[in-house]
């Protein structure tokens, strides 16, 4: 080899080898395993509540309606206070009424006289009849005319009672002890006693709450199925929830179901009553949410919501099985649990759950688990 080719191989071959020393010096890439969330299925013995949504009535909700006419002449008391049993309300122009209450007394007193006559006539009779100065059928007549004068009497009573009574009806007074409402009549508006009259006002009794909702049949027919075993008279309580999603501090109990279902909407109109003596939160009118328990789940197994995977009709969980490895297992999901899910079928209480979120993981990899803290509710909604 001449020198110049020596000199020119020398080179290269000095590079090559640098370069396959550094290549076996540089650290091989090591894989890691990712880091995934993971909880354990619980399982809780829990009631299922089915929700339904209810409008609030007063325990009474009576209107006050005029039973005479004429105008109003004055109104005495506040809108929207609480108002006692025999309350004045309103006061009816009583003119005319007073009128045929004097008329009617007049002829109670003329009838008096009359009934006065008779009997004096009677006792003019009877001793002369007893010594046969006058007959027996005049005995008879002077007793018939003083008899009828005091049915006359009592009738005329009668009478000026009723016409009494009907100038009492210019006094409205409230029916009931409760909340008044807003007035429907100002003073100087006339007032009819006509069938189907407005009503001047209403009053409604707050102390315990009405709630009505709707029942679906099929749910009717469940709650017959599982309450077939309740003791008879045992009261069904509900919750009541408002409108801000607070719970009412009360519990309902179930009054009453109609007899009948609407064959409109097949379902069947229900009452429930709660008390509201103590908050006075509830007001007739209000729409709040009611929940009964339908059912009993002894063991159910339970994840969160985010631990389950849905494609179209298929429920798919990531177990953490031996080796720390994700196996994807599928599920078959009941009721929900707040943020949570009820697995009915494909998973043991016990048992890992990944949380991959949406995150793209090949099945059968390891990975590091880290144990993640969850809560469950025992409300579970069906």
């Amino acid at each position: 080899m001449t020198p110049m080719v020596r000199t020119a191989v020398f080179p290269t071959v000095l590079c090559l080898l640098i370069l396959s020393a550094c290549s076996n010096d540089a650290p091989q890439k090591a894989k890691v395993a990712p880091a995934v969330m993971v909880v354990e299925a619980a399982s809780r013995s829990l009631p299922v509540y089915t929700e339904y949504i209810g409008e609030t009535y007063g325990r009474a909700d009576v209107d006050v309606v005029s039973r005479v006419e004429g105008w109003i002449t004055g109104i005495h008391f506040k809108e929207g206070e609480m108002v006692k049993e025999g309350q004045l309300l309103y006061t009816v122009d009583d003119s005319q009424l007073r009128n045929q209450e004097e008329v009617a007394s007049s002829q109670v007193a003329a009838q008096e006289v009359l009934l006065a006559k008779s009997k004096a006539d009677l006792d003019r009779v009877e001793p002369l009849a007893a010594i046969n100065a006058l007959s027996r059928r005049d005995l008879d007549a002077a007793r018939a005319a003083y008899q009828a004068q005091q049915k006359s009497v009592e009738a005329a009573r009668a009478v000026y009672r009723n016409a009494q009574l009907q100038t009492s009806y210019a006094r409205i007074t409230s029916p009931i002890t409760g909340v008044i409402g807003i007035s429907t009549v100002q003073v100087g508006d006339m007032v009819t006693r006509s069938i189907g009259a407005k009503a001047l006002n209403t009053v409604s009794a707050t102390g315990e709450i009405r709630i009505r909702f709707s029942v679906p049949e099929t749910d009717y027919l469940n709650y017959q199925r599982e309450w077939k075993d309740r003791p008879v008279g045992q009261a069904i309580e509900l919750d009541v929830y408002l409108s801000d999603g607070t719970r009412f501090p009360e519990k309902a109990r179930l009054d009453f179901t109609d007899r009948s279902l609407d064959a409109r909407t097949g379902s069947l109109l229900a009452q429930a009553v709660v008390s509201n003596n103590g908050t006075q939160r509830l007001r007739p009118g209000q729409f709040v949410k009611v929940r009964v328990v339908s059912k009993e789940l002894n063991d159910a197994v339970i994840v969160p919501q985010q631990a389950v995977r849905q494609l179209q009709t298929i429920y798919q969980v990531f177990v953490v099985g031996d080796g720390d490895t994700l196996r994807p297992r599928q599920v078959t999901p009941g009721v929900r649990v707040g943020s949570n899910w009820v697995i009915t079928d494909g998973l043991k209480a016990g048992e890992r759950v990944a949380i991959v979120g949406n995150a793209i993981i090949k099945p059968n990899v390891p990975v590091q688990p880290k144990p993640m803290e969850w809560s469950y509710d025992s409300t579970l909604v069906n």
